[in-house]
């Protein structure tokens, strides 16, 4: 039972703190109130103090300066005497109990009732520093009525080394309570008229164009593609004014990076579309270009394998591009793959044997890839095609060799070829569609499909050299899901190694 006592306060004590930390949790503008308001008392907090002990020291002053002239009446009796009449009505007008004065070295009891009280506690203002005023301010304060004093210090015009007063304190306490209230509700009003003027300020200059570009950002993301929505940048020079203006140069460069995209979406359909009505015709076309090289004639015999060749390329473009133009490619679905023997068969499919391009296997028999045959193979044959077709074009010839080795749980492959390297402009759109093709007639989309087809395996494709003395691609496959950065790890240990 206590502890679920204990509990349920803790919860109300948490609601109540939360309530009062509900101001700052709105809206910009309220918590600039809010937050104003407090930073003014806070510093009125910090000057009341000083100034409620400065009170206190004026009104002890001010006692004693009276008690003094209070005395001054008994220093022109020649015996130093009055009745006990006037006496009373000294004491009366000073608000003191009795008043001793210190002059020549000697100490005299001035004016006194015949049976003062007990004095509670003494108080010094001659040498006090401002944090024992300060200090005794709250003592006051917190003493309660009733208390019996004794103030010492220095009578005015040299009239003494020294003054005492013996009273009661009730007065000075009630006045200092007095005058903290004042004080606090004077600070309180400044505090909300120095408040809202900020805010009113800050709500125009600040909190309003802030608004304005949030609502702005809010219905531009909603519908980017409507030009209505770009906003309007004003004249401002501050922050603000340049935040306007980027947000507007941001918004139209996303409206024309959308319509671009838009744009390009439908020109694949339409190229997607022209590519499998074009399929279609050039399939039909190698049917009688079959028929053609049966025909015993030696210019068409001659002719023959160039169409061959031709057709074949185009289809191969159109199956690229129609290929490309799907969301994404399929899942891998990875089995062990003896890379040695399947290599070879890229080989066969990637160029004639009597081409001039010759082919050199240099992966060990036992290497084992955990990859998709059919991605591994168009990575391959990508590659492999597009280094026997640089040498090709090159009319020279070369070797393209293949070498692959493991490292840790990744296989890297690298495909070489002696050709006469890679342009500058290709090895900036390296892996970009339509952008990073090396020949002149090329799309680029073999290195984008294969770079794709690595990619969703865990791995990736790099280009490692390229240079007069030939061009080297290297493949990283992860034996299982691992992310590329764990490939990119494990390339940069084998290369420092």
């Amino acid at each position: 039972m206590r502890a679920a006592a204990e509990d349920r306060d803790c919860r109300i004590s948490e609601s109540r703190f939360a309530q009062l930390l509900r101001p700052l949790r709105g809206s910009l503008s309220r918590r600039l109130l809010a937050l104003t308001v407090l930073f003014i008392m806070l510093a009125e907090v910090l000057i009341f103090v000083p100034s409620v002990a400065n009170f206190r020291l004026n009104w002890l002053e001010q006692r004693l300066a009276a008690a003094q002239i209070a005395s001054l009446a008994l220093e022109a009796r020649p015996d130093n005497m009055v009745s006990p009449a006037l006496r009373e009505e000294l004491l009366k007008n000073a608000q003191v109990y009795a008043v001793a004065l210190h002059r020549d070295d000697s100490r005299r009891l001035v004016l006194s009732e015949d049976m003062p009280p007990m004095v509670d506690t003494s108080f010094d203002l001659r040498d006090a520093m401002a944090m024992t005023l300060i200090m005794d301010a709250f003592e006051t304060v917190l003493a309660g009525d009733g208390r019996i004093i004794l103030v010492t210090g220095k009578p005015r015009f040299g009239a003494g080394e020294s003054i005492e007063i013996v009273f009661d304190e009730t007065p000075l306490r009630r006045a200092m309570l007095q005058y903290g209230k004042n004080i606090f509700l004077l600070s309180l009003v400044i505090s909300i008229i120095t408040a809202s003027l900020i805010y009113i300020v800050l709500h125009f200059v600040l909190v309003r164009p802030m608004r304005r570009i949030t609502e702005n950002m809010v219905a531009f993301r909603d519908n980017p593609e409507d030009a209505r929505l770009v906003i309007a940048p004003s004249v401002r020079a501050d922050e603000i004014g340049v935040a306007e203006r980027e947000l507007s140069r941001m918004q139209k460069d996303i409206r024309a990076t959308l319509s671009q995209k838009a744009h390009l979406a439908s020109l694949g359909v339409a190229v997607s579309k022209i590519n499998h009505d074009l399929r279609n015709i050039l399939a039909s076309a190698q049917l009688i270009s079959d028929r053609i090289g049966a025909i015993d004639d030696p210019t068409v015999q001659h002719l023959a394998p160039r169409l061959f060749a031709s057709i074949d390329r185009a289809i191969d473009l159109c199956a690229k591009t129609l290929r490309f133009g799907r969301a994404e490619e399929a899942a891998p679905e990875r089995k062990p793959v003896t890379l040695r023997g399947f290599a070879d068969q890229v080989a066969e499919a990637a160029w004639p044997e009597d081409d001039d391009v010759t082919w050199a296997n240099e992966v060990p028999p036992d290497l084992v890839v955990d990859a998709d045959p059919d991605h591994l193979f168009r990575i391959l044959l990508n590659l492999a095609r597009n280094a026997a077709q640089a040498l090709a074009e090159g009319g020279r010839g070369g070797e393209v060799r293949l070498t692959a080795r493991r490292a840790g749980g990744h296989v890297h492959i690298d495909i070489s070829d002696s050709g006469p390297g890679l342009p500058s402009k290709a090895r900036e759109h390296l892996f970009e569609p339509f952008s990073g093709g090396v020949r002149t007639d090329g799309t680029g989309l073999g290195l984008a499909i294969a770079a794709e087809l690595a990619r969703i395996h865990g791995g990736h494709i790099e280009l490692v050299s390229t240079g007069s003395s030939g061009t080297t691609f290297r493949i990283c496959i992860p034996d299982t899901d691992a992310a590329s950065r764990e490939c990119a790890e494990a390339e940069s240990l084998a290369a420092r190694e």
